[in-house]
Formats: structure tokens, C-alpha cells, sequence
């Protein structure tokens, strides 16, 4: 995109993204239209005062997202939606063939997914999330690969220049990606950047791009976008007909599982 100086065009265009996509991050904003990053700074404070947006950390998010929900604790999502979440695993684990390379992304439903998987020597999986290790680690056959870096407690799982430099020359055939947020419009979001970072590097890696989540998750927004829902392959959820899923996934052309 050309370099963008007059202040007003560029904030008409940032307001325009703000709503399109539901958040942005300052850095981003800086390089697309070539001004600095404090310029872009006193961009998202303008279009604070004019309601448009409320900052964050490193960014802003869209005013309208009202929805935007907050991280709960890790031991709150492990005792949610237990029964779904463990459907959800088994059908995605039936979904691995023998000789799959496959990502398990961190979180409590790809953990069921771990809990899953036979214990096939052919089948090799990559994780960053220790749990999933722990799990992994007591099956007998399974190839594991541990994406190192820094250890985030918060949710027991790694992130971090570390952890994405070991996908650089890393081919697999299927992301499994838990997500926090899923919402028709704004896509697939979380709540922790490097999260969505690291995931975004996950999927460019995988031919084939699995998102898992119970129905509690739709219409959810959260800070940091991860992909647009026409971006993924599959989509393995508890959503029952009646949650008009299987319309929106022929429109954004993914394939619907229900477990």
C-alpha cells in the first residue's frame, strides 16, 4: 500500500479496519501506511475520543465489539463443557491417519484430542502445550515433538520467537486449533498475541487447518484475530443444526463435523 501522510484519509481508512476487523495493532498499522509508530498511537487515541475504538495494549478494538470477553482462569476452562469437548477430541482424533504429522495448538480441547490419538508409531505430533506433552508422553508409540520456548503459566503452554522459529522448515498435514473466540464476522480469536502469532505460523505450516471448539465459543470475540473463518478447512463443534452452522459453513467454505 502507498504511503499514507494526510492525517485524515489515514484515519478514515484505520476507523475502516478497526470495524472490519475488529481490533488492530499499532506496528501493523505503522508499516501499512508508512508513518511512525507514535503517529499511528495518536491515530487510536483520536479515534478513541470519537468512540470508535478502545485502546489496548499494543493496539485498539473496534467500540461495537461489546462482546469481547475476558481470559478466564485455566481451571475454569478445564470444567467447562467437559462431555463436549471430550466428543469433539474423539471425533477429531478419528480424523488422524497412520502416518499424519499433525499440530495439537494448546488448550483444554486439544488436550482431548491427546487423550484420543491410538498410540500408532506412524503418527507424529507437534505441540506447545504441556499438558498435551504430559499426555503424549505416557503413550508408548506416538512420535512427540515438543515447539519450545517461553513458558506462559497462565495456560501451561509456550510461545515466543523460539517457538515459532521451530516451524520454519516444518511441513505437516493437520492443525488441530483450539480457539477462544469464533464469531462469523470478526473470525478466529484469542486472547494473548503471541498466541495468535504462533498460531497464524501453525496454519501457514499444515495442509489442512482443523478448528475445534464447543458452540460455547460462537459469537465470542477476543482481542487478538487469528485467522477469518474462510481460512480454515474444518470445523469440528457440538453445534446442533438448529445453530444454522452448517449454513454459514458453505458460505465461508469450510467443512462442518458435528461430534
Amino acid at each position: 500500500m502507498s504511503v499514507i501522510r494526510d492525517t485524515s484519509e489515514r484515519r478514515q481508512q484505520i476507523s475502516a479496519l478497526v470495524r472490519e476487523r475488529g481490533s488492530v495493532q499499532v506496528a501493523p498499522l505503522a508499516a501499512r501506511f508508512g508513518v511512525s509508530m507514535q503517529t499511528i498511537r495518536k491515530d487510536l487515541h483520536y479515534l478513541e475520543r470519537r468512540g470508535v475504538a478502545e485502546r489496548s495494549y499494543g493496539g485498539a478494538i473496534s467500540a461495537d465489539a461489546v462482546n469481547v470477553v475476558a481470559e478466564p482462569p485455566l481451571e475454569a476452562k478445564r470444567a467447562s463443557n467437559i462431555d463436549e469437548k471430550a466428543r469433539i477430541g474423539a471425533l477429531a482424533a478419528s480424523m488422524v491417519r497412520p502416518g499424519d504429522s499433525i499440530v495439537l495448538d494448546s488448550g483444554t480441547t486439544t488436550l482431548q484430542i491427546a487423550h484420543h490419538l491410538p498410540d500408532d508409531e506412524d503418527i507424529t505430533v507437534l505441540t506447545n502445550d504441556l499438558d498435551i506433552l504430559s499426555v503424549l508422553a505416557r503413550k508408548e508409540r506416538i512420535g512427540v515433538v515438543m515447539l519450545g520456548g517461553a513458558l506462559r503459566r497462565r495456560n501451561r503452554a509456550f510461545y515466543g520467537a523460539q517457538t515459532e522459529n521451530a516451524l520454519d522448515d516444518l511441513h505437516v498435514d493437520k492443525l488441530f486449533l483450539g480457539v477462544d473466540g469464533f464469531d462469523l464476522e470478526r473470525g478466529i480469536t484469542t486472547h494473548f498475541e503471541p498466541e495468535a502469532m504462533l498460531n497464524r505460523k501453525m496454519a501457514r505450516a499444515a495442509r489442512q487447518v482443523i478448528a475445534v471448539t464447543d458452540k460455547s465459543k460462537f459469537g465470542k470475540v477476543c482481542l487478538h484475530r487469528i485467522l477469518s473463518v474462510g481460512e480454515i478447512d474444518d470445523l469440528i463443534t457440538d453445534a446442533e443444526d438448529s445453530d444454522g452452522m452448517q449454513a454459514a459453513a458453505e458460505r465461508a467454505g469450510f467443512r462442518l463435523h458435528i461430534a
